[in-house]
């Protein structure tokens, strides 16, 4: 097991978080301007740092995984860890289980450490349990929270730079379901979430909206991408300029558009229709 971690100017974060991992970590700073680097690489000199010039986002995890020379791939965020032996089980999940391509577990956020609302969505199994994967079914994940199979991450394709921050899993778990990999949640691994305060609320906010338009369009039929442009829309300000936002990338959205198989694009109405879905976040 490796543990991959993308970071941007959160030094601090990293000094509280990266103790507590009990596998080897792979950092990868996107560009960072606070001495995130250099801080690392003294204070923690087994942790393996791709410093990158520029800010490539999520994506900048894939970079993490080719290096990994692992099986699996644990993804924490700069402010999150997993609790003790939880990888080595989500190790045993995976040897167990060959069509396991990623499992999500048990996310515990902030200090007081109350779930995270998605588990309890995820554990609520609306699309069942297969007999072959180790708990519920599911299309979406939280990164920080999440252990991947590498062959089945790279097979499609990691995160990409269209949605390229905040959201990003969804277009990832949809990509492997179709190529039939298992997704499934597992509430006896547990991750540890400690979230710094948003740099910037509203721009998230218009980040969400605009990337939830930009991945219907990637996989989603055109009366959902419709839907997920009228709710933007609903929403405000926010929300208005995440549309606005989304019009450069809708070029490569659409280059990059591939339809789901129709039993994944089934499963993916069914989360919504039960009110599942939400979009992930990084960080």
């Amino acid at each position: 097991m490796t543990i991959v971690v993308a970071t941007r100017d959160r030094q601090a974060d990293l000094a509280r978080s990266l103790p507590h991992h009990e596998a080897p970590v792979i950092l990868v700073d996107n560009g960072s301007r606070d001495g995130s680097v250099a801080a690392v690489t003294a204070r923690f000199p087994a942790v393996d740092v791709i410093a990158l010039d520029r800010n490539l986002g999520a994506p900048a995890r894939n970079l993490g995984v080719e290096r990994a020379t692992t099986p699996y791939v644990a993804f924490a965020d700069d402010d999150s860890w997993w609790a003790p032996g939880a990888l080595t089980r989500a190790a045993d999940l995976f040897d167990a289980h060959p069509r396991l391509g990623l499992v999500a577990g048990r996310i515990l956020v902030g200090p007081s450490e109350a779930p995270d609302p998605m588990c309890a969505r995820m554990a609520a199994a609306p699309l069942g349990t297969s007999p072959d994967l180790p708990g519920p079914s599911v299309l979406g994940f939280l990164a920080c929270g999440a252990v991947v199979r590498r062959a089945a991450f790279l097979e499609a394709g990691g995160f990409d730079d269209v949605v390229f921050f905040f959201g990003e899993e969804e277009r990832l778990a949809l990509d492997m379901a179709a190529a039939g990999w298992g997704l499934a949640y597992v509430d006896a691994l547990t991750a540890h979430h400690h979230p710094s305060p948003p740099r910037d609320p509203a721009a998230r906010q218009a980040l969400g909206a605009r990337n939830s338009v930009l991945t219907a369009c990637l996989r989603r039929p055109w009366p959902v991408v419709g839907r997920r442009v009228v709710d933007a829309a609903r929403r405000g300000p926010a929300g208005r300029a995440g549309l606005w936002a989304a019009l450069p990338r809708l070029p490569r959205a659409l280059a990059a558009r591939r339809p789901l198989p129709p039993g994944v694009e089934q499963a993916a109405c069914r989360l919504t229709a039960g009110g599942t879905r939400r979009p992930g976040r990084v960080g």
